[in-house]
């Protein structure tokens, strides 16, 4: 663009001084002729990098996914092709079942079994409170047993002592008195065997009491209203699921396996140091960088466009997102010595600015670590952005060189 407007600027002077010889060609014109472009186009392109800003860096950015499986085993099968676009959701690669389903088997019959040993603590806890009612019960029947027998008992003694009181006066009968010492002595017994069979009520309560304190104790172990051993084969089995799943490895999101090295009879861990496969998402981030000074007008929403070396002569339309304001030469290491500032001096650093492609471009494709040259125009001098856009396609069509000497 300089060029050309020195072009213009020349056919002007050629045309007012040689041509039509409107003034004079003198020492005094000529050194005047050759200053004013000088002035012109350094004032135009310090004010243009101000107002329009750009950079020969800009660079294509997409989020590298080291894929690594959650569970180890020999692979089986490797069905995705490399360097060729996989949907989220596709399979990468598989790793052998068997020992995972083996595993869900193993825990499904001992999560039965305890189930089933849970039912049984249900069943021996409610047979426990039953005995402990059944013994109450007996002991309120042998009690009153013996209620009955002591009233009786007493009942025949008044008998013998009336009788014997009779029998010595002579108005008795002695057979009469002998009939009520025999019901004394067969209630006596009769009271030493209801005595007995309460204090054997109150030892089956005692020992059916003791039962259900035990089963209590058993069942109180409890986990979301599940018995532990219950509740913990199950989280086991959720768990060997889980890693059953995990033998096959699907697409994080949309986009390329990049260096598979990985074939069916391989052996794959969880190590996260030695991953099976590279995965590059489909999307991207545009991010230019600039020197600092240059972004002070610079806001997000302005106009931006950017070229890449993978498109000689195309255009590609932006606008700002964001501006990053960091970068690692802001951060200190944590150490205990002092920050090392480097043997010489620090080159300036630059702020990444980050582009949105505009939606007639959204769908082209851009490769992770295409570069270019960007520009942005900001919202100040807008008349002379022309320039920069100009300049811009120029540097575009210049991309269709190859300039190597082989």
């Amino acid at each position: 663009m300089e060029v050309l407007l020195l072009a213009i600027y020349s056919l002007v002077v050629w045309f007012v001084f040689i041509k039509m010889k409107w003034l004079p060609w003198n020492i005094g014109t000529q050194v005047t002729v050759v200053i004013i472009p000088i002035v012109a186009l350094t004032a135009l392109i310090l004010v243009l990098n101000v107002v329009a800003p750009s950079t020969s860096d800009v660079r294509v950015v997409k989020y590298v996914i080291n894929v690594v499986p959650q569970v180890r085993g020999r692979v089986v099968d490797v069905p995705v092709e490399p360097n060729r676009l996989v949907r989220k959701g596709d399979v990468l690669f598989k790793i052998d079942p068997t020992p995972y389903e083996l595993s869900v088997r193993s825990l499904e019959a001992q999560l039965a079994n305890s189930s089933a040993s849970s039912r049984e603590l249900d069943e021996q806890l409610a047979g426990s409170v039953g005995k402990v009612a059944e013994s109450k019960g007996a002991i309120l029947q042998a009690d009153s047993k013996v209620r009955e027998v002591q009233s009786k008992l007493d009942l025949a003694h008044t008998r013998v002592g009336q009788n014997r009181e009779l029998v010595k006066t002579g108005a008795g009968d002695r057979f009469a008195l002998e009939r009520a010492e025999t019901d004394v002595r067969e209630l006596e017994a009769q009271l030493d065997n209801a005595r007995s069979m309460a204090v054997q009520a109150r030892a089956a309560q005692t020992q059916a009491s003791a039962s259900e304190r035990q089963i209590r104790q058993r069942m109180s172990g409890k986990f979301n209203d599940e018995y532990a051993p219950v509740a913990q084969i199950r989280a086991q089995l959720e768990n060997a699921k889980w890693e059953l799943s995990q033998t096959t490895v699907f697409a994080p999101t949309t986009g390329y396996a990049i260096n598979v090295q990985l074939r069916p009879g391989s052996m794959t861990t969880a190590f996260p140091v030695t991953p099976a496969m590279t995965f590059v998402e489909e999307t991207y981030q545009v991010i230019a960088l600039f020197q600092q000074n240059e972004l002070h007008q610079v806001e997000p929403g302005n106009e931006a466009e950017f070229t890449l070396n993978t498109y000689p002569g195309r255009i590609i339309k932006a606008t700002v997102d964001s501006i990053v304001w960091a970068q690692g030469q802001g951060q200190v290491a944590n150490s205990t010595q002092l920050p090392t500032t480097g043997f010489g001096p620090i080159p300036p650093g630059r702020f990444p600015v980050k582009l949105t492609v505009a939606q007639k471009d959204a769908d082209l494709f851009l490769p992770a670590g295409a570069v270019g040259h960007g520009a942005i125009y900001t919202e100040h001098g807008a008349m002379i952005h022309i320039i920069r856009k100009v300049i811009m396609r120029v540097g575009a069509k210049l991309d269709y060189l190859i300039l190597k000497l082989h």
